[in-house]
């Protein structure tokens, strides 16, 4: 997981580069100031319509839609397994060619790209269809088993359990068609535009589904990952590395040149999607424990959202100063937990806050209680059939 916010060509050699080689010229105050003030919005958008999106996706019925809720367990499991899989990138760029490498995952993240910014863009698509537009509804089932029918009853019991249920329409589908050119203009010519896109929809899609389970929940996680930001940025090179050599979309950039050579220009500042997903999940459920408080004030939301803002803010002021890439997360964290509960404790809500608790719509616990409430819904009615 690339988290860390950097600026790579700030007026340096290359990277991976002879320290003797052709430096780029330093960029302008202006440029500097337009990439900066780009990434914190586009940080900010997918934070924001994505927590408002959690909302509805919690509530909503789809099964293709379910978020997935992280527990305690996986949130102090997560560290690891990133600091594993950043290690092992880190070596496969070391050992293997570089050129192969990104080829696979230029084809890996090319398709879920489609599929991120088709789920992004549907809902804004929608608006633009014609009431005449024939839309059809489909379903994309897959399960393992067979169902059997009971004899005389005419109801058939599930004997099978679903892997794959997507529900989709012909709108879906349009919008699919037009993922997949910006899929395909991305897999030709690496374009930040592009780029950007496919960044802004995982983000967005991130902090849509991905569901944190409880605050607590979310301290082990943000806390967990405050530590890996900090050791892989600042005790090695291996973070910085990998963001520099992983041609996937996996970071926002902008270019700091973007005003002297327009479109074309390639001196960026970036920053991980980790900067802004794992912050966004924290404060989208933040928002859903405002709405659980029915008293008609997203107070929690903006205050997370400010601090967001704030630490970020920081993190960009610091990285200038200093010129040297810097783990947000080390200021994001701090703030976007810190405000909040300073917030609770002046209002006395530090209570309700920390019981507060989201169930897990895929715990198998629900699903077998669905599947009893179900099941007796269907006798009860076969028995008056009977009658």
């Amino acid at each position: 997981m690339d988290s860390a916010l950097s600026d790579p060509h700030n007026g340096s050699a290359e990277a991976g580069g002879p320290t003797n080689s052709t430096t780029r010229p330093p960029s302008t105050p202006e440029g500097i100031a337009l990439a900066y003030g780009s990434l914190l919005l586009m940080a900010l958008l997918p934070i924001f319509f994505g927590a408002l999106r959690s909302v509805r996706c919690a509530r909503g019925k789809n099964a293709s839609d379910m978020p997935e809720t992280i527990t305690s367990r996986d949130a102090a499991r997560f560290p690891i397994i990133a600091s594993c899989t950043l290690l092992g990138l880190y070596l496969f760029f070391k050992i293997f060619s570089q050129e192969y490498i990104n080829l696979l995952l230029s084809m890996y993240f090319f398709v879920l790209g489609i599929l991120a910014l088709s789920h992004t863009i549907s809902p804004f698509m929608n608006k633009f269809f014609p009431a005449s537009f024939p839309n059809r509804q489909y379903q994309l089932l897959f399960t393992q088993g067979s169902g059997e029918n009971k004899e005389g009853s005419g109801l058939t019991w599930p004997l099978c359990s679903e892997i794959i249920n997507y529900e989709f329409d012909t709108k879906d589908l349009v919008c699919l068609g037009l993922s997949s050119i910006v899929g395909v203009w991305y897999l030709l010519r690496k374009h930040w535009i592009a780029n950007n896109l496919f960044g802004l929809a995982f983000s967005l899609n991130g902090v849509e589904l991905l569901h944190l389970n409880n605050v607590s929940t979310g301290c082990i996680l943000l806390g967990g990952l405050f530590i890996y930001d900090v050791f892989w940025v600042f005790g090695t090179n291996v973070m910085v590395t990998v963001a520099k050599s992983f041609e996937a979309p996996i970071k926002l950039v902008f270019p700091q040149d973007l005003l002297e050579k327009g479109l074309e220009a390639n001196n960026f500042a970036m920053l991980g999607l980790g900067d802004v997903v794992i912050p966004g999940i924290f404060i989208a459920l933040l928002l859903r424990f405002d709405i659980s408080l029915k008293k008609n004030t997203h107070t929690y939301f903006y205050t997370s959202f400010a601090a967001y803002i704030f630490g970020l803010g920081l993190t960009i002021f610091i990285m200038h100063i200093f010129k040297h890439a810097q783990p947000a997360l080390l200021y994001l964290v701090p703030a976007c937990i810190g405000f909040p509960v300073l917030v609770a404790l002046a209002k006395g809500e530090v209570t309700e806050m920390f019981s507060y608790e989201e169930s897990n719509p895929k715990d198998p616990a629900a699903v077998t209680e669905s599947k009893e409430g179900t099941e007796a819904s269907a006798s009860k009615g076969l028995e008056k059939k009977e009658k």
